[in-house]
């Protein structure tokens, strides 16, 4: 595997729930905090979502206080980046040999198009059978529920993992209308999920080249560590 210096970060297509108005997309934080990190260690990060195209952002990831958090606020302010977000290249279009690492974002829309994806979850498959590293954060895991290895197991099966979990959602207010619970799905598979002591809580898990990360104020350690293993 050639070292690329290149970060595959996937982002949702999805801007809604469907059971209820709410609207959804991009946490833009898990997107910033990741990305500035990588940066600063000297890697290119390129931004694809499901479909391609213009990214919805989760509104509430705008609010005054969380754009305050790790400087999202001035990423968001930065017309430059935020154009990134205007017309992403479509999973479909990646190719596993321009990247040493894919890293999954979250925001409630991925629920609703990540795992549904078979472009995302072959995409996926390639990148760990040939040696990269997998992240994700939040409800990024949602990405790793239908991945199937080249042994035919799946790939989080025996695995420790995190992922948002169900009292998150319940404290989040999501858990009448998310269309499944993140946490059961990987323990279903077989994974060994485990969670921060308190909700909301930075909570970062690694085994070997998977990295998963809690939630929103995870993104920034799963970056960390991911560049840690780059290096």
């Amino acid at each position: 595997m050639a070292d690329t210096n290149r970060i595959l970060i996937i982002v949702t297509s999805v801007g809604e729930y469907e059971k209820a108005g709410y609207r959804t997309g991009l946490w833009l934080g898990e997107l910033t905090h990741f990305y500035d990190v990588a940066e600063q260690a000297g890697f290119e990060s390129t931004i694809a979502s499901i479909a391609g195209g213009l990214v919805p952002l989760d509104p509430e990831s705008l609010a005054h206080d969380v754009l305050g958090e790790l400087g999202t606020g001035r990423r968001y302010a930065d017309r430059e980046f935020m154009d990134k977000l205007e017309n992403t290249m479509s999973v479909a279009e990646a190719d596993v040999e321009d990247y040493d690492a894919i890293y999954l974002t979250g925001g409630h829309g991925v629920m609703f198009d990540f795992h549904q994806s078979q472009e995302l979850e072959s995409l996926i498959a390639r990148f760990y059978d040939s040696g990269r590293i997998v992240s994700a954060v939040c409800h990024g895991p949602c990405g790793l529920l239908d991945v199937t290895l080249e042994s035919g197991e799946p790939l989080v099966k025996g695995k420790r993992v995190t992922g948002f979990s169900w009292p998150e959602e319940e404290l989040a207010q999501r858990d009448k209308v998310v269309p499944y619970s993140l946490q059961d799905g990987l323990k279903k598979l077989g994974a060994d999920y485990s969670t921060a002591d308190k909700p909301f809580d930075s909570y970062v898990v690694e085994d070997g080249r998977l990295i998963t990360g809690q939630n929103p104020g995870s993104a920034k350690a799963v970056a960390d560590a991911v560049v840690k293993h780059l290096s």
